[in-house]
């Protein structure tokens, strides 16, 4: 289980540290194999609404994708992957799907941030949440990340229940909506990612949590493993808690 797949860089205007100090801190705790996934830059939106503070810009992209290739070089005994955190917007598939082929990455983390606009993981915009009914909410939001899964464009499905991050609980039961999900998962053939950043948010909690991630061991779903790292000293952080919770043979390597 010595991978963490989920490392974010000072380019996405919301991280620090080098990406060589990331790599450093990875060999520090015996990581044999690491992947950067940087946020994607902001395709939906019209350049003067793109946020530096949450995303690269389109001139950054190629400076990222090089330091990767030479931290890869310089760094042989580990494995050190190219990869992407893509967000999924209703109505953009084809433009996300042109962008995603003109390069060559690894792999593709799919996220739902966005609930008609709104970023509701941002801490800006938390006070948003009180003018929501949170089961209808979480319904909209599953329904993203589902639509997501089915839209072919990700290998695998990063933070699948991100929506808990400050702690809102829904009244009613989840079961249906984490089964459904599971199904969704399992017929569009992505991977789900165990993302240990919930511990570090207000719920206190892994991504996705016990029973959502029974729901997709019960339908054979394979999973990665990523520390959504921020911090050089966040790579690989809570991964002690993922024997607990998954076998070793459920785990993939892209």
């Amino acid at each position: 289980m010595l991978v963490d797949y989920h490392l974010h860089t000072a380019r996405c205007g919301h991280a620090r540290g080098t990406m060589e100090e990331f790599v450093l801190a990875a060999r520090g705790k015996g990581l044999k194999e690491i992947g950067f996934a940087d946020h994607i830059p902001m395709y939906w939106l019209p350049d003067e609404h793109r946020d530096p503070e949450l995303a690269m810009s389109y001139a950054e992209l190629p400076v990222y994708m090089e330091e990767i290739l030479a931290l890869r070089a310089k760094y042989t005994e580990m494995t050190i992957k190219l990869g992407i955190e893509a967000d999924y917007i209703p109505g953009r598939e084809e433009e996300l799907s042109q962008f995603l082929s003109c390069y060559d990455f690894d792999y593709v983390l799919g996220s739902v941030h966005y609930v008609e606009s709104w970023g509701f993981d941002n801490p800006a915009y938390i006070a948003r949440y009180k003018e929501w009914d949170i089961d209808e909410l979480y319904h909209r939001y599953f329904d993203l990340v589902q639509q997501a899964a089915r839209s072919g464009l990700f290998n695998v499905m990063a933070h699948p229940d991100l929506v808990k991050k400050f702690g809102y609980r829904p009244q009613g039961s989840l079961h249906d909506l984490y089964a459904e999900t599971a199904r969704v998962f399992k017929s569009a053939g992505v991977y789900v990612e165990i993302n240990t950043a919930g511990l570090r948010a207000p719920v206190g909690e892994i991504y996705p949590n016990h029973e959502f991630l029974q729901y997709c061991i019960k339908h054979g779903i394979r999973f990665t493993i990523g520390s959504d790292a921020h911090l050089p000293e966040q790579v690989g952080e809570g991964f002690e808690q993922i024997p607990l919770l998954v076998s070793e043979s459920n785990i993939v390597r892209l």
